[in-house]
């Protein structure tokens, strides 16, 4: 079953300086980070702090497309993880017909952002992903763990291009 996901931000990695957007659920349980590029990055972090473009960028069009011929998006749901790539998909209502959309996760989550809706990540992602055990205490800790306690809050927010 698909378990919700909220982001909480975008750090950098520290050994390979590439962007990592933080998704982590409700319970805070789970911390799932997920490796995108740069432009990607931006377009997340737009939409978390949603900042209005003069011009429509390619997330801000596409949302505008959908609202206009009255398509919703229910949700994005990641779906699986192979050879370290994650799938994803955007679940829409089209005139009453359901739809569902292969996309990177990337695009589902800053699509998700400026729709506001609901990002679904399901169990097996969230077990075979590099993931954060919030839970764990001690011995049980990863290197993710450490870094991301290490990491102020406020950095998640601020990434910049």
């Amino acid at each position: 079953m698909p378990k919700e996901m909220q982001v909480v931000g975008i750090t950098v990695d520290p050994a390979t300086q590439s962007p990592i957007v933080i998704l982590r659920d409700a319970e805070n349980r789970h911390i799932l980070p997920i490796w995108i590029g740069i432009l990607e990055a931006n377009a997340i972090a737009v939409g978390l702090e949603k900042v209005r473009m003069p011009r429509p960028m390619t997330h801000d069009l596409f949302k505008n497309v959908m609202d206009t011929l009255g398509v919703r998006l229910l949700r994005v749901e990641v779906t699986d993880i192979k050879d370290n790539t994650y799938y994803a998909e955007l679940h829409l209502d089209a005139g009453g017909k359901a739809v569902a959309i292969d996309t990177r996760p990337s695009d589902a989550i800053a699509i998700a952002l400026r729709m506001e809706a609901p990002i679904l990540v399901h169990d097996a992602v969230i077990e075979k992903a590099v993931r954060i055990d919030a839970s764990a205490t001690g011995a049980d800790k990863d290197k993710w763990t450490e870094l991301l306690e290490k990491m102020d809050p406020e950095d998640f927010s601020k990434y910049k291009m």
